[in-house]
Formats: structure tokens, C-alpha cells, sequence
């Protein structure tokens, strides 16, 4: 076991679905960067809601409807303080980073002009890409790509090219979803709002292994999804600066986002309400909060510190097998390894390490653009969280080694 203060066997009895078996064996599941696992606290908060209080937001007098507003609200203050971001308002809550990312391209429709440039980064997840694209298909706005090597990082140089006096928005994730690369995003932060561009970094894949501190960082947009925090699907966070917020127009029309409506004219309402047509995932916010307090108890920098053994001691022990090869070597990593064996289709290693136990992701994982930098048609990609030990590894590079003997 890894020594960094974490009880892990204390832990895993958190997580109800660890306890269980697939074709006969123990589960091992190293598919986090999909979705993470839920905690019995995180479940409990679910079944609570539905058991006691489940009720509409806002607009209620009842009890149950003033209770429901009461925890959602104070969900919504728990990610404010957990990304710490300067007001509540800022806090727009969403289906997910898919949904804050498109309500952002939306509404850029009207801020952007034919001749503007749009940057997106080469190893953008497919959430990331294609809503620029529709955009410029909209505007006439021209994409260009920050390029990437060879060790899965971006070539900033080329970035500090691209940037111009006609760059208005770049687009970066924090942590690459295929090769677990972690950007630098202060960087490209700093350098783009010197040339006078918005920065929307999307958070996705770092919020569960970075704690990311939106004054700090002062991003323009900043989004994150809770079923990759240990929390529900269907529900994620957009945080905007107020500035932005207020300049972009709202995304959805229908109840909750408006303050009068009429025949001949709708005003809309303030932030955040402005964003948040129609009834949200109540439940799924407040137990996105409830999420947030659980990684909190166990401590963000004790969670980050023995991901990153984990990682060291499963990169070794993959790299010792014969033809196994590594895509994404940059120096900073969170814990996501995609390999793939010569001569073996990534799905077939997946299908095999399944009937196993071992749950993996195999595939171009939403970012085929890095496959095809590449030069292959996916990799298989095992990605850790703090409830996965190293015995764990240990069963993952014994099923690879054994897919690898049937396969070859």
C-alpha cells in the first residue's frame, strides 16, 4: 500500500459498487477519467432528497420548496468556495462541462465577427472543438489549432505565435482527457488576455485530481462536471466571470431565466438565473455539493499526492512489458495512462481485461484529433482515482500481460 495518510481500505468501503464482481472476479475499475465512482455519503444525499423534501426551486411558499431552494443554494456555495470564485452568481450550474461550453459558444454568437480568430488546443476533447466550429460556421470566425509533440504537451512557442491582435477567445482543458497531460494554463491565461483574448479552460478532467482556484488562475470560464467528482451524472458547474456573463446573452429561453414577461416583451433575469432555464438537476446539484464536501474531507492535496504515486508505480510496471507503448509522456500527468501493445487492436486488450474484471476505456476517447496526430485508432486508456490501490495495478499489468500472450 502507498504511505500518504490516506486509510484506502477505509475508503473503498465507501463506494458501494467496489464491492462487487464482474465475469467472477473482483471489480477493478480504472475507467475515472469516464466517470468516477459515487460514495455511499454522495448516494445517501440523493435518497434523502427524493425521501424527504424532493420539490421545485425558486417558487415555491411550501415548506418542501423552500427546503429544496435552501440546499441547492447552499450547494452552489459549496463549489463558489471550493473553486473559490468571488461570488455566488458566477456559479452557473449546468447539465454538465458540455452544456456550460456550448452555453458560452451560444453566446459569443453575437460578440464575434467575420475575420476573428478562435484558438483551440490540439488535444481538445470533442466538447471542445466542434461548438467553436458551429460558431465560426455562424460568425465567420477563423479556428486555428495550438500544435502539439510528439511527448503529448503543447508547443507553447507556437502558441505565442498564433496569438494576435485578431485572437478574441482561446479554449484550452486544463488536463487532457486521452493522455492525462496537464496544460499550462496560467500561461496561456496571462498571454491571451494581454492580447486582449477571452480564456474558457475546460476543467472536466482536472477538477477531480486539481484543485483549481479561479482568482488565482482569472480565467474568463472556467467548467467542471460532477460524475468525474465523485458525484452524479447530468449536472456540472460553469463559472463565468460576472463581466462575461453579463455581456453574453442568455442561452435558453423558458421559466426561472426571465423577470417579466409579456406579449410584446421578455426581461431577463439576473445572474445566474440568466443561464439557468427550465427545472434544473435539483437533486443532482445538491449532491454535487455533497460530492465536493466528501474530497474535501479526505483533503484535495493528500488525493493529488498519492494519485500521482499510483501513476509513477503503474507507468514502471506497464513499461515493462514487451511492445507496450506509452502515448502522452509530458512531464506533468495526472493519473491516466494510454498505452497500446504493437499488433493488437486497443479493443480487443479491453475485451479481454473485462472478461477479467478490469474495467478500461478503449477507443479515441472524444479526442480524435490526437489519435490521428498519432497515427494509430485509439488506445487503451486506464485512468486511477484515489480509491484504486496498488494491488489494483498490480491485476491490471498481470489481465494486459495475458491479453498480450492471446493476442500475439
Amino acid at each position: 500500500m502507498l504511505e500518504v495518510g490516506l486509510d484506502i481500505q477505509k475508503i473503498r468501503k465507501d463506494f458501494p459498487i467496489l464491492q462487487r464482481e464482474v465475469n467472477g472476479k473482483p471489480l477493478v475499475y480504472l475507467d475515472n477519467a469516464a466517470t468516477s465512482q459515487t460514495p455511499q455519503q454522495v448516494i445517501d444525499v440523493i435518497v434523502d432528497y427524493y425521501h424527504r423534501y424532493n420539490a421545485n426551486i425558486h417558487r415555491g411558499v411550501h415548506t418542501l420548496s423552500q427546503e429544496a431552494t435552501d440546499a441547492y443554494e447552499a450547494a452552489r456555495g459549496t463549489i463558489q468556495k471550493h473553486f473559490n470564485i468571488a461570488k455566488a452568481h458566477e456559479v452557473i450550474l449546468t447539465s454538465g462541462t458540455t452544456h456550460s461550453i456550448n452555453l458560452v459558444a451560444s453566446g459569443f454568437t453575437s460578440l464575434l465577427k467575420e475575420g476573428d480568430e478562435i484558438l483551440v488546443s490540439a488535444m481538445e476533447h470533442h466538447s471542445n472543438i466542434v461548438p467553436w466550429q458551429m460558431l465560426c460556421e455562424r460568425t465567420g470566425g477563423v479556428l486555428k489549432v495550438i500544435p502539439m509533440n510528439e511527448n503529448g504537451e503543447l508547443v507553447m512557442t507556437e502558441f505565442h505565435n498564433l496569438l494576435s491582435d485578431k485572437t478574441k477567445l482561446v479554449f484550452c482543458n486544463h488536463v487532457s482527457n486521452a493522455l492525462g497531460t496537464v496544460n499550462p494554463i496560467a500561461e496561456i491565461i496571462e498571454a491571451s488576455h494581454k492580447a486582449g483574448a477571452a480564456v474558457l479552460v475546460d476543467g472536466a478532467q482536472a477538477a477531480a485530481h486539481i484543485k483549481a482556484d479561479m482568482q488565482a488562475l482569472d480565467v474568463d470560464f472556467y467548467t467542471a462536471s460532477a460524475h468525474k467528482m465523485c458525484g452524479p451524472t447530468g449536472v456540472g458547474m460553469l463559472y463565468g466571470k460576472e463581466e462575461w456573463l453579463t455581456k453574453l446573452p442568455p442561452y435558453q429561453g423558458g421559466g426561472e431565466m426571465i423577470a417579466e414577461v409579456t406579449f410584446e416583451k421578455t426581461t431577463y433575469a439576473d445572474l445566474p438565473h440568466k443561464f439557468e432555464a427550465g427545472t434544473p438537476n435539483i437533486c443532482g446539484g445538491i449532491a454535487f455539493g455533497a460530492a465536493l464536501d466528501y474530497l474535501n474531507g479526505i483533503g484535495m492535496e493528500t488525493i493529488v499526492q498519492y494519485e500521482e504515486e499510483l501513476l509513477n508505480y503503474a507507468t514502471e510496471q506497464l513499461l515493462a512489458i514487451d511492445v507496450l507503448k506509452i502515448y502522452g509522456t509530458a512531464e506533468h500527468k495526472t493519473s491516466v495512462i494510454s498505452f497500446n501493445i504493437e499488433g493488437i487492436h486497443p479493443y480487443d486488450i479491453g475485451t479481454i481485461l473485462d472478461k477479467l474484471g478490469i474495467a478500461v476505456r478503449t477507443g479515441h476517447h472524444c479526442a480524435q484529433p490526437i489519435m490521428d496526430f498519432y497515427g494509430i485508432p485509439g488506445t487503451v486508456r486506464a485512468s486511477f482515482s484515489f480509491y484504486n490501490t496498488k494491488e489494483e495495478v498490480d491485476v491490471l499489468v498481470a489481465g494486459v500481460k495475458r491479453a498480450r500472450n492471446m493476442l500475439l
